[in-house]
């Protein structure tokens, strides 16, 4: 997103703590890769000081905020929690304490699908109840929503909330199935695969979810003239307020993600069989209607083409051999 918006002329500073939750290697290596633009600010702070945060808001009065940060992982919440509330519920507050205290014009933030939690209704619609989180990193990302909400109506911040549905792409986590299991298979490693990988992931492509994050940063809400105290809808609000999906609409099993790993490698997987950890979610689909509607954009990248861009990056990453032969599967 700020190397999209610096190639487009448009100032950014950017933050970022560089936490060892994974190789900060790959986290420095992405700050370095915005040096290179002369309308680059970058930042190495921690947004759960409120204090060090205060002072960042002051200095560059932001016209916009795009807030991207946070502790991620449904797992990691099972043993380390604290973590998660310092980032992405006081980090949050601070971030909304410096959009009101600066006038910001727009604050667009991360929410997750993982917020639907326990609802089972399918393609999960921004417009649906999302109260029932059944993991601590979802419950968090629901306080960020409700939080977001409490400012807009209170102090008239402008807010967007956006619920990614498993992105991935060249420059990721490598926490991520996408990256956990292009690694493993690349080094000949087995790779653990829940619920026979038949668990179904509506998988987002990086550029799209850049695509509709610079057309929504251009769309603050507006108060929602027909919300109604009595039939709340959760999407928008009486406040400058607003919630979208971000998702491709197109679920995929495990089974065929690592396929098309396998394929793009060249290598079959060692596969080992894994219960699906606590928290984790059968299947994801996101409703893209109200998405479509308000800025003329979906997610459209097709898994296939998605997972070659990234193995073709791994290798270049990765300084593999980019010659590997091409696969032939044998079931």
């Amino acid at each position: 997103m700020a190397r999209r918006l610096l190639a487009d002329g448009v100032p950014v500073v950017g933050l970022d703590c560089l936490t060892p939750y994974y190789d900060v290697a790959l986290k420095r290596a992405r700050f370095e890769r915005l040096r290179a633009f002369p309308n680059a600010t970058l930042v190495e702070t921690d947004l759960s000081d409120a204090a060090a945060t205060e002072r960042v808001f002051a200095r560059h009065r932001p016209h916009r905020v795009v807030h991207l940060a946070a502790q991620p992982g449904v797992r990691r919440a099972l043993t380390e929690p604290h973590p998660y509330l310092s980032a992405n519920v006081t980090g949050f507050l601070n971030v909304l304490e410096g959009c009101r205290h600066q006038g910001v014009a727009h604050l667009v933030y991360a929410s997750s699908s993982s917020v639907y939690g326990a609802n089972r209704q399918l393609p999960f619609s921004e417009h649906a109840g999302a109260d029932h989180p059944v993991s601590l990193y979802a419950a968090t990302k629901r306080a960020n929503e409700l939080m977001a909400h409490s400012y807009a109506h209170l102090f008239g911040v402008p807010a967007t909330g956006l619920r990614f549905f498993t992105v991935y792409g060249p420059w990721g986590r490598p926490d991520m199935a996408v990256y956990t299991f292009t690694d493993a298979i690349a080094n000949g490693r087995p790779i653990t695969v829940a619920d026979g990988g038949r668990v179904l992931r509506d998988f987002t492509y990086i550029d799209d979810v850049v695509e509709s994050l610079v057309r929504i940063l251009d769309l603050p809400p507006r108060p929602d003239p027909d919300w109604g105290s009595r039939a709340p809808d959760p999407a928008t609000a009486a406040a400058p307020y607003r919630i979208y999906n971000i998702g491709g609409d197109a679920p995929h099993a495990l089974n065929d993600l690592i396929a098309l790993i396998e394929a793009a490698l060249g290598r079959r997987a060692e596969r080992r069989d894994g219960e699906r950890p606590p928290g984790d979610v059968p299947e994801t689909r996101a409703d893209t209607a109200d998405l479509a509607r308000a800025v003329g954009f979906v997610p459209a990248v097709p898994l296939a083409e998605g997972v070659r861009r990234f193995v073709d990056w791994y290798r270049a990453y990765h300084r593999l051999p980019a010659d590997a032969p091409e696969a032939v599967l044998v079931g």
